[in-house]
């Protein structure tokens, strides 16, 4: 008989396709339970769910699942009992659970009002387990790769050298590996083209920046700007990298290069004129555009665009 947990609790190992990687404000899709018992016997569960919110494309490349194939699906709301009550009792178990599975799992039951309270629950992770045994440092590349004991380790000197030497080592294991340093570079860094920075808190739908994060993800830059600006002055102020800034920092620019020419032109407008009477009432509703949009701002989308670049232009620099 193999050896394995001596369980005295039933073992949920489970596995969840979502919408993205944020537990938070990402939203499950596809939610797949093993439920072992004491005495060995097993029943697997499985459940698809409309998840009320778009897939995003590069989201439905990895799983398949499209919002078509969605849309027919019960929400998680409507299967929370049933699934509740599949893991009543049980520990958890699977590979990487505490990154997203259990956020994510824990965040739907609670929008429903049920208490998950994962922390009660013992886990079993194999991705920890496999990390702790199995460890996939520089130590263990240099062993792996090139037979050696890395001597000196955390000297910087010394795990350059043996980076170096590590990478010798996999041209001389892998002969598929290209020797093309652009072939190399896209293999093994591979880049959203939609993306505006590099870490893809900004990409570019159907022509448009959008914001791909956080409580705006999914919501047009140009829309950001004129009606909350103070998103992107918090972006300004946070822990982002310089480039997500940069794009904060040029959307707001353009805002204020427009808030500038239209006051420019408003003031001309009234400086010495003997306007009737009628027409002095009317000026105030005329300088009343919906605020914060500044008069003037047809053309901002476009205007955005052309100050932060074409997606193409962008790429080069960032790395």
């Amino acid at each position: 008989m193999k050896r394995f947990l001596s369980l005295d609790r039933p073992l949920a190992v489970f596995d969840v396709e979502s919408t993205g990687l944020n537990p938070r404000t990402d939203r499950m899709v596809e939610l797949s339970v093993l439920r072992l018992a004491p005495d060995g016997s097993r029943e697997t569960r499985t459940w698809r769910f409309n998840p009320t919110v778009p897939i995003p494309p590069e989201t439905t490349a990895i799983h398949g699942i499209t919002d078509e194939m969605a849309s027919t699906q019960p929400t998680f709301a409507e299967k929370a009992e049933e699934i509740f009550a599949f893991f009543q009792g049980c520990d958890l178990g699977g590979f990487g659970l505490s990154k997203l599975d259990i956020p994510l799992l824990d965040e739907e039951f609670a929008r429903c009002g049920l208490r998950f309270s994962p922390d009660a629950r013992r886990m079993f992770d194999a991705l920890r387990v496999y990390h702790a045994r199995e460890p996939r440092d520089l130590s263990a590349a240099m062993r792996f790769y090139c037979g050696e004991e890395l001597v000196g380790a955390h000297g910087a000197e010394a795990d350059a050298a043996a980076a170096l030497r590590v990478l010798e080592g996999e041209f001389e294991k892998y002969a598929d590996l290209p020797e093309d340093p652009d072939a190399f570079d896209s293999a093994f860094n591979p880049r959203d083209p939609s993306f505006v920075d590099r870490e893809g808190r900004f990409k570019r739908v159907d022509g448009r920046v959008c914001v791909n994060f956080g409580k705006k993800k999914g919501r047009f830059l140009d829309d950001v700007v004129a009606t909350d600006p103070s998103f992107l002055r918090w972006i300004l102020n946070g822990d982002f990298a310089h480039d997500t800034k940069k794009v904060a920092a040029d959307a707001l620019e353009e805002l204020r290069r427009r808030q500038d020419a239209a006051r420019a032109e408003h003031g001309g407008e009234g400086k010495g004129a003997s306007s009737p009477p009628r027409e002095r009432r009317e000026k105030p509703r005329k300088a009343k555009a919906p605020e914060p949009v500044p008069a003037g701002f047809e053309g901002f989308a476009a205007a955005l665009e052309a100050a932060l670049g074409n997606g193409s232009a962008r790429k080069g620099n960032v790395r």
